[in-house]
């Protein structure tokens, strides 16, 4: 009897090997041949999940999107306002080994994106959703009183995000280790609002 094989989960499992080479060696040593031994397959075992580097490298992104989200839904239940807010930029911060390597998938997939129409529109997506969400917690932190900071809050939230951003790829270009002052400069940045 042929085994039944759990196609989301071999994607998963190619996704998890393809972080873990791209944090060792770099997207260029990402190679199909490198992840399919990194995930303990042929080569060829990648072709009918991912046909080519780029399709695995846009799957990675969403994936690492979809966990981050997955992470700030959990963290941010029952909250509103500030403590939300601090809570989704804690979240998309590489304050750990796995948001670091998040964020070393992350930078490659903005390097295509740069000449891929694309991936720039899934980028610019996910981005557009997250000053979103930003946006209202502003909103709700204003309602109540916790910011009331004289610039608009469409402002605010662009200067977060690009802020949330640059600490990874900072983090990505840096020595692997996480930042402990990234908490204390997201803090600063709370504090003035």
């Amino acid at each position: 009897m042929p085994k039944i094989v759990d196609h989301d989960e071999r994607r998963l499992e190619l996704v998890d090997a393809t972080w873990r080479i791209i944090a060792r060696q770099g997207l260029e040593g990402a190679t199909m041949r490198e992840i399919a031994m990194e995930a303990g397959f042929a080569n060829g075992a990648l072709k009918p999940y991912f046909p080519t580097k780029d399709t695995l490298l846009e799957f990675a992104f969403g994936h690492v999107f979809n966990r981050t989200n997955q992470r700030i839904a959990d963290v941010t239940r029952g909250k509103s306002g500030l403590p939300a807010l601090r809570a989704f930029c804690r979240e998309v911060l590489p304050l750990d080994e796995e948001r670091i390597n998040e964020a070393r998938i992350v930078i490659p997939f903005w390097q295509k994106a740069v000449n891929d129409p694309q991936k720039a529109d899934i980028h610019q997506q996910s981005m557009s959703e997250w000053l979103a969400t930003i946006r209202r917690y502003l909103a709700e932190a204003r309602d109540s009183g916790d910011v009331r900071a004289a610039v608009d809050d469409s402002v605010l939230a662009g200067q977060l995000l690009n802020m949330l951003l640059g600490a990874q790829i900072a983090a990505a270009l840096g020595n692997g280790t996480p930042n402990p002052g990234l908490e204390e400069q997201l803090e600063g940045f709370l504090a003035l609002l």
